[in-house]
């Protein structure tokens, strides 16, 4: 008589042994008609799963992360199973829910055509309509691999062969399918409805170049029509705003061949970077940082002492020089230690906070690079701050509304809290561990945040909170970041003297709001689809003359805006006006300043903004206040 304990804590006693799915019925026929599997004691199972003792028992439906999560699982089997009825030559091979979506590899013997993969999501909608079962079979591991191997799925048959001698082995089955799955899955094939086959790709057998190279589909599902409909519309939009085709339409930076993974900046995109240098220059200096500067190539025996050469050896770039060994700095951590070691450092000096705009390498596989969002050359926003333990929590506790200021100035409001935890390879005891991580968690508390904890996914020196921002189109990236570190200082001899009058070793917070900056400006550069608010844009306005009889007149204008701080241009071309208005605004200029014969006499400007948004005549001077207010608020609006 098994006793079932349900989320709201409420027991539910059967008299025997009854299925995830009859329990679902039991409490409700909705609920039996949602259902698409179960959470036993915490294990994700079918909806067919026998419960036969006391558990506590969630009800999976398609509203939860697991629900969504289980049906691209099972998308992707749907898939394989139309692209066999299809091509039955094809071999599958693997097929795991990713990011958004799922992908299965196949083995074919030509490339698949875009006419195939709408040929394939039209067969997945015929077997949805049929709604097959899909049920859970267990064979002997032997009997599998020779089953797979007599239909011809020799990728099949190796990763079973792999499986332990002796293991039983989870196969599911709809219809003329079956394939190996370790599940859950959902009950019927009825329950996918909202797909959509996206690309395909090349990949290697198991991910090793030098195995046979597969054809990888990719493909997208979700749980209701307007969540597929949402992500599709999000996809288009992010084509649109790409920053690497807007960073060469808007004169921003470029990359090439010859620098893979280093970014070439343009006179307009560095006006930018310049100018979010500054604001977190300005950050540093109202928040009590002292700015410094490091080496780029530090001593192989450096690195080694700092726990990088072990742990991150394989991304970095490395030199020699009269026989000895130098790492160039993925990051500057091990300098600001350094700097920290060049005097006797007391008690009353903590907490001390060091910032740099730290140019760091680090050797990412070429495959992983993306524009400026993923470089091997970056500049970041860094600082470490050497403090007491009883320092950790006010000072982690002052960054956390820190960032989430800074963020607000750059148009950021939509800001989630996670915490990364201690990862498998680490340094430092389990009891540093502890106090690391329970001081962040004070910290989040203290600070009123909200958050979401991530298992293994700390640094190798320490556990960290990360601040994801999401953008306009709904996407989220990660950028800030602080981490506690007791192990660094300790490795490289930081030392202070306490009120004991005793050597003690700071505890070191390594910290970052935007991140890479070259990361952080993409970003921006998708975010506002290139139109930048006012303070950022590389050219805030443009004076532009309707004739040539008004040239003096708007060089007039336009060095009255320079004098008073703007970044402006001045186009006295014979094009006609409305070629000269078109052409800025698909630059995205903040404001387009006109002159013409009536402007000049009367010592007036006509003004538009972007959007083509009219705003009439207006003095010079007025001109001026109104773009010195939109720069000085930081306002997204023109």
């Amino acid at each position: 008589m098994p006793v079932i304990t349900l989320p709201d804590g409420s027991k539910r006693e059967y008299a025997q042994a009854l299925t995830v799915a009859e329990v679902a019925a039991s409490i409700g026929a909705g609920l039996a008609k949602a259902a698409i599997a179960g959470r036993v004691d915490g294990v994700l199972v079918d909806t067919s799963f026998l419960v036969e003792r006391d558990v506590q028992l969630a009800i999976v439906t398609e509203k939860g992360a697991d629900g969504l999560e289980i049906i691209r699982h099972s998308t992707s089997h749907l898939m394989a199973y139309a692209v066999k009825e299809l091509f039955p030559e094809a071999q599958v091979t693997i097929g795991p829910v990713v990011e958004n979506g799922f992908y299965y590899d196949f083995a074919y013997k030509r490339p698949f055509t875009p006419e195939d993969l709408a040929a394939i999501e039209k067969r997945m909608a015929e077997l949805s309509k049929k709604d097959l079962p899909v049920t859970r079979e267990v064979w002997a591991r032997d009997k599998a691999v020779e089953f797979f191997k007599s239909i011809g799925e020799h990728y099949k048959a190796e990763l079973i062969a792999a499986i332990p001698q002796g293991e039983d082995v989870s196969l599911y089955r709809e219809g003329d399918f079956i394939d190996l799955c370790r599940g859950p899955h959902v009950p019927s094939t009825g329950k996918l409805k909202h797909f959509k086959l996206m690309k395909v790709a090349g990949a290697y057998w198991r991910g090793d170049s030098k195995n046979e190279q597969l054809q990888r589909i990719y493909g997208t599902a979700w749980a209701k029509k307007e969540e597929l409909d949402g992500y599709l519309h999000m996809l288009e939009e992010a084509e649109k705003r790409d920053h690497r085709k807007l960073g060469r339409q808007l004169d921003l930076f470029h990359l090439q061949e010859e620098a893979p993974g280093l970014v070439f900046w343009h006179p307009h995109g560095w006006t930018v970077w310049q100018e979010i240098e500054q604001y977190m220059r300005r950050v540093y200096r109202d928040n009590g940082y002292q700015e410094v500067r490091c080496p780029q190539i530090l001593d192989r025996a450096l690195w080694e002492k700092s726990g990088h050469w072990e742990h991150f050896h394989a991304n970095m770039f490395t030199t020699a020089s009269e026989n000895r060994d130098y790492g160039v700095k993925p990051m500057n951590c091990p300098g600001h230690i350094q700097l920290f070691n060049t005097d006797v450092r007391s008690y009353r000096d903590l907490p001390l906070r060091y910032g740099e705009f730290g140019s760091c390498h680090r050797n990412e596989p070429s495959g992983a690079l993306h524009g400026v969002m993923r470089v091997r050359g970056f500049t970041q926003d860094d600082g470490h701050i050497f403090c007491t333990d009883d320092q950790i929590q006010p000072e982690v506790t002052a960054f956390n509304s820190l960032v989430r200021q800074v963020y607000s100035d750059f148009g950021f409001t939509d800001v989630a809290v996670k915490l990364a935890l201690r990862p498998v390879s680490r340094v430092g005891s389990d009891e540093v561990w502890d106090k690391a991580e329970a001081a962040l968690r004070a910290s989040l508390t203290a600070s009123g945040l909200t958050w979401e904890e991530l298992p293994g996914e700390g640094a190798f020196y320490g556990p960290k909170i990360e601040f994801h921002i999401k953008d306009a189109i709904g996407r989220s990236w990660q950028c800030g970041t602080v981490q506690v570190d007791f192990s660094m200082p300790q490795r490289l001899g930081a030392e202070y003297v306490g009120e004991d009058n005793a050597r003690h070793t700071p505890v070191m917070l390594h910290r970052a709001i935007l991140g890479s900056l070259e990361r952080f400006i993409g970003i921006l550069v998708e975010n506002h689809a290139g139109a930048f608010p006012l303070w950022l844009a590389p050219v805030q306005a443009v004076v532009t003359s309707i004739s040539e009889g008004q040239a003096d007149y708007a060089e007039h204008v336009a060095k009255m805006l320079r004098d008073a701080g703007l970044r402006v241009d001045c186009d006295l071309r014979g094009e006609k006006i409305n070629y000269k208005i078109r052409e800025h605004s698909l630059l995205k200029r903040p404001y387009i300043v006109v002159v013409g014969d009536k402007e000049k006499a009367a010592g007036l400007v006509a003004l538009r903004a972007r959007g083509n948004k009219d705003l009439g005549q207006m003095s010079p001077q007025a001109l001026i206040d109104r773009l010195l207010h939109d720069k000085c608020t930081r306002s997204s609006e023109v």
